[in-house]
């Protein structure tokens, strides 16, 4: 029975080692793309991150990326920026694999 145990707390291990990762990895990419909206944005130094931390913290909103597409859509459409929805999620999905690859390095 102990072997049954140990296999099952490894499993329990690799779970929460494995969403550690996907949240650390989420949490990366929302800050590159709070990064890149802000520069779209015309924000600077400071108020780059600070905007950054505001993109981070709406991922916490709901379930999924809507919450963190829908500030940025917001923004955008607010300060008269020209991006699509398409090319939003498609820099979502490109930073969400250099955050993946960056999570993975350290």
């Amino acid at each position: 029975m102990t072997s049954m145990d140990d296999r099952k707390d490894a499993f329990e291990k690799k779970f929460a080692h494995d969403e550690e990762l996907k949240f650390r990895a989420m949490a990366r990419r929302n800050k590159l793309l709070g990064l890149w909206a802000a520069e779209k944005l015309g924000k600077t130094g400071a108020d780059a991150d600070a905007y950054a931390v505001e993109v981070v913290n709406s991922d916490f909103e709901e379930a999924g990326d809507h919450d963190v597409f829908r500030k940025v859509r917001g923004d955008f459409d607010a300060a008269g920026v020209e991006q699509s929805d398409h090319q939003i999620r498609r820099t979502m999905d490109e930073l969400l694999a250099v955050a993946v690859e960056q999570v993975k390095q350290s």
